[in-house]
């Protein structure tokens, strides 16, 4: 078993060495020159992918990978080459997101579970890759408390990296992120169902947005009046280690999917993540939610029974394409909803594309099948969700 794992993982690497030869191109997000803009006569496209989540074993991995080693204490962190898989998929579209699970410690200090610091390095490399926002909302958020959160959220600012779901002052815990994605403005609104046990600070309540239905809707209807186009509710939810969406995420994507102003709907998607494994796709209300995208980066998951899991490794980025309104005042409509499937070879250190994977040789079809089963279980293919 351990034979074969490894023979996988060469055949990834390979692959993974190959896209980096040809995808060298530079790649700068939709605010900065670089990235073609889009037509004004079309739509654009948005793609968003699962949670980052670097253990001790991730963090050595990007430290050797900026030229040093674990035992000589590294160089600095390096992520960069852990995101090259996928980063042809982020480039491309027009808008790019992102669910950084945890907050960035300082000074070298930083370490994986319980209590999650990682290295400020992986900013830069978000940047790189092509993301232009994260939510930072998570039972992580406050894992290194206020200090935390600051830190984070100015690393983020200083990458050119948007950010929504954490805040270092009441006035941003208020604002509305927008971003730009061709002529469209899309709202990113960010919440997760708790802090991990960790408390907020005190006197500061709007350091981490909590899920509350009501103040979930009462934003995107903010966020609306503040002009965007399209606005999109990323949540941090769901019972860990289940592939089904449990009873509290179907409630709440009823309820926020059913909120409407003047007929139309107040918010265009959700972002789900947290499960640590991929969950379903559903179109609720005629609203497209992804119940949960899994862990785009993480060391080896144990699961609630104490086994090493998987499904821990494996995530989809979801990829949506927006046409404008036949009218003015009327909603963004999704033309293409698509998944693409992924895992991150936890040998290589690297986040690979399986169909990439699968076309170079890699025995990776049944995890790539695994995923789309779980993807598709809930009716999505019938609504015209198609593997990218």
């Amino acid at each position: 078993m351990i034979a074969r794992r490894h023979q996988v993982a060469l055949v990834l690497t390979a692959v993974l060495a190959s896209a980096a030869a040809c995808q060298a191109r530079d790649h700068r997000p939709a605010d900065r020159p670089g990235r073609p803009a889009p037509s004004a006569a079309r739509g654009f496209t948005l793609v968003a992918s699962g949670d980052i989540l670097p253990d001790t074993a991730v963090i050595d991995r990007a430290r050797f990978d900026a030229g040093g080693t674990v035992s000589a204490g590294g160089s600095g962190h390096d992520f960069r080459p852990m995101l090259e898989g996928v980063r042809a998929v982020v480039s491309r579209a027009d808008l790019a997101l992102c669910h950084l699970d945890t907050p960035y410690g300082a000074n070298g200090d930083y370490t994986g579970r319980p209590l999650f610091k990682s290295p400020p390095e992986i900013a830069g490399a978000l940047a790189a890759t092509g993301y232009d926002g994260c939510s930072t909302a998570s039972d992580h958020s406050l894992d290194d408390g206020a200090a935390g959160v600051q830190r984070t959220l100015d690393a983020l600012d200083g990458a050119g990296v948007r950010h929504a779901g954490t805040a270092r002052t009441e006035a941003e815990g208020n604002s509305v992120t927008l971003l730009r994605a061709g002529r469209a403005t899309v709202a990113h609104l960010a919440y997760t169902s708790d802090t991990g046990g960790q408390p907020l600070p005190p006197g500061q309540p709007w350091t981490v947005g909590l899920i509350d239905e009501n103040r979930i809707v009462a934003d995107a209807k903010a966020a609306r009046k503040a002009g965007a186009d399209v606005v999109v509710v990323s949540v941090h939810w769901g019972t860990a280690w289940q592939d089904a969406p449990d009873d509290r995420q179907l409630a709440l994507a009823r309820t926020l999917t059913a909120s409407r102003t003047d007929g139309r709907p107040d918010i265009d998607l959700i972002l789900g993540a947290r499960a640590h494994v991929p969950q379903a796709y559903e179109k609720v209300n005629g609203t497209w939610v992804v119940y949960g995208l899994g862990d785009q980066i993480a060391g080896e998951m144990v699961n609630r029974q104490g086994v090493p899991d998987p499904r821990g490794s494996q995530s989809t980025v979801a990829r949506f394409t927006f046409d404008p309104p036949a009218r003015a005042g009327g909603r963004w409509a999704v033309r293409k909803a698509e998944f693409v499937p992924q895992m991150f070879d936890i040998d290589a250190g690297r986040v690979v594309d399986l169909d990439q994977a699968l076309a170079q040789g890699a025995g990776v079809a049944g995890v790539r099948d695994r995923i789309r089963d779980v993807v598709l279980s809930r009716g999505a293919a019938k609504e015209g969700l198609v593997m990218g």
